[in-house]
């Protein structure tokens, strides 16, 4: 049936077997590099995506690609997508996909071992805290960098609950008088 269409059975499981392996090369990469590497992405970046991109097509289509082949590689993307989707959502099989929170400052204090840990220099969180409209340092009670990459800045005024912080990476370096009693 695929030769039809110019694709024969091993080619077509030699594209879906390549689009798998690139995505889960990819999956790692990004794990590796942290979530905060696809969160902010500069003109370099974006162009180095668009390269890997192009790499990536020509590797898992060859020499010749057809548009059969490209719906094929395209479908188990879909589909590769979907299964992560739905890891994501239980609890056993999150850890392979999502990062967990990391708390990067604990009061006024940046904690360096989390920075260097979530590949974030200080200037990103100064920067996090003016955009937040933080003037002071003691303003602060507590920087996280999220699961989706994103910097969310917490101020001192009231406590905070605990369960905010739940499974966050640098939670036993909060100050305790920043912790609402549980």
């Amino acid at each position: 049936m695929w030769l039809e269409y110019g694709l024969d059975g091993v080619d077509a499981l030699r594209i879906v077997i390549s689009t798998v392996a690139f995505y889960l090369i990819i999956l790692l990469i990004v794990r590796f590099l942290g979530q905060r590497a696809l969160a902010t992405l500069s003109s370099f970046d974006l162009a180095a995506i668009i390269a890997l991109g192009a790499i990536m097509g020509r590797a898992i289509l060859g020499d010749s690609p057809t548009a059969v082949a490209g719906v094929l590689s395209l479908v188990t993307l879909v589909a590769l997508q979907a299964v992560t989707g739905q890891l994501r959502r239980h609890v056993r099989g999150a850890w392979l996909v999502n990062s967990p929170p990391v708390i990067l400052m604990a009061g006024p204090r940046m904690i360096a071992a989390n920075l260097t840990r979530a590949h974030v220099v200080e200037d990103e969180v100064l920067s996090a805290l003016r955009l937040a409209g933080v003037r002071h340092l003691d303003e602060v009670a507590c920087v996280t960098l999220e699961p989706t990459g994103r910097i969310s800045v917490l101020r001192t005024g009231e406590s905070i609950d605990p369960a905010l912080l739940a499974g966050a990476v640098g939670l036993e370096q909060m100050p305790k008088g920043l912790l609402r009693d549980a």
